[in-house]
């Protein structure tokens, strides 16, 4: 009876632990968030990724309006997500809740927002002018402990609607893009100490000849692919300084970009298609002029990538419009689903949040 009384105890154990693991197992929803960029009173939409529900509207509590620009929004580790308000000169900042956004923090810039990055333990903004650091703590951000002047190859302050893009190159360095047509274009190297902002950016010109260094992506190696938009090229930039470029192959307008392991997708505003592109030390090669089209009419403004999934965000007509790719591991896009109708007419930013597994 005692030998009986143990193996239905250890029965239980299991049973209880078995059920306690594929509990835990949930990961909750893959989100996608696009942000309204409403001039009077901004917003974001988050949806399932999977669905394509709409779950959640909720307002940054600023003004939208920004143009022009890549990653105007972004997510974190599948816990923070920001969102410029560039007519209000503030950042708003969300926490994930569950399957849920909920409202963490407004932080005031120095120059009109524009485009956000995170690493470093940081949250980078860069702006109209300039480029600021703030500290993250507890899984939120904090205080602004860092901020830099952006500057010109040619000398002088980026006039207002020239900045692209920033992206955190290493634990040293961060980028930001300026397009300054009819000049080739600037690329300020951001110095990082101890992930804060510090010194004054080194302004490399984009390659002779090129025009509007604008979106970009970044390998683990520093190397980064950065699309010279109004010239139809791609560049790869690397310790300070760019490598080399090669032409779009025939697609008009590569702006915006994001990167899936090897492949980085390019999304080209003027043919609205998107290319696969694969960087190495010292070369780029078009993998696939044409990977797959965004078929709504409208002009792309974003996109992002994760968890299987690439969405773009495009808006024309007085109409936006979230569409939706899976990718596997060779880079190949396939459409999933139809494209959803988006109540704004001027949307910017897209950003994928995958849930942190933290079995």
């Amino acid at each position: 009876m005692f030998r009986w009384a143990i193996w239905s105890a250890l029965a239980a154990l299991v049973i209880v632990t078995t059920g306690s693991a594929v509990q835990a197992s949930h990961r909750g929803l893959t989100l996608a968030v696009v942000m309204t960029n409403d001039k009077e009173a901004n917003a974001i939409q988050v949806y399932d990724a999977g669905s394509h529900t709409l779950l959640q509207t909720l307002p940054t509590r600023g003004k939208g309006g920004v143009a022009g620009n890549a990653r105007g929004i972004r997510a974190y580790n599948g816990e923070l997500f920001a969102a410029v308000n560039n007519g209000s000169g503030t950042v708003a900042v969300f926490r994930r809740s569950g399957d849920r956004l909920v409202f963490d923090a407004l932080v005031t810039t120095t120059s009109a927002p524009v485009s956000i990055d995170f690493s470093n333990g940081h949250m980078y903004v860069a702006g109209a002018t300039s480029v600021d650091s703030f500290v993250i703590r507890q899984n939120s951000v904090g205080w602004m402990d860092g901020t830099a002047g952006l500057r010109l190859a040619e000398g002088g302050a980026p006039p207002i609607g020239a900045t692209s893009q920033i992206g955190v190159v290493s634990s040293r360095q961060l980028l930001v893009t300026l397009k300054t047509d009819p000049s080739p274009g600037t690329v300020d190297v951001v110095s990082l100490t101890d992930g804060v902002v510090s010194g004054s950016p080194a302004a490399v010109p984009g390659p002779a000849g090129s025009m509007a260094p604008f979106g970009f992506s970044v390998y683990g190696d520093g190397s980064a692919i950065i699309t010279l938009a109004h010239s139809a090229q791609v560049g790869l930039f690397r310790a300070g300084a760019f490598v080399t470029a090669v032409g779009s192959a025939g697609q008009i307008g590569p702006c915006w970009t994001t990167r899936v392991g090897k492949y980085v997708f390019v999304v080209n505003t003027g043919t609205k298609t998107i290319s696969r592109v694969i960087g190495t030390g010292s070369q780029v090669f078009i993998d696939a002029a044409v990977a797959a089209t965004v078929t709504t009419g409208g002009n792309p403004i974003d996109v992002d990538a994760g968890d299987g999934i690439l969405a773009v965000i495009d808006h024309g007509a007085g109409q936006s419009h979230l569409s939706f790719f899976a990718y596997n591991r060779f880079g190949e896009l396939a459409a999933s689903g139809s494209a959803i109708p988006i109540a704004a007419a001027d949307a910017n930013g897209v950003a994928i949040l995958a849930p942190r597994d933290d079995r």
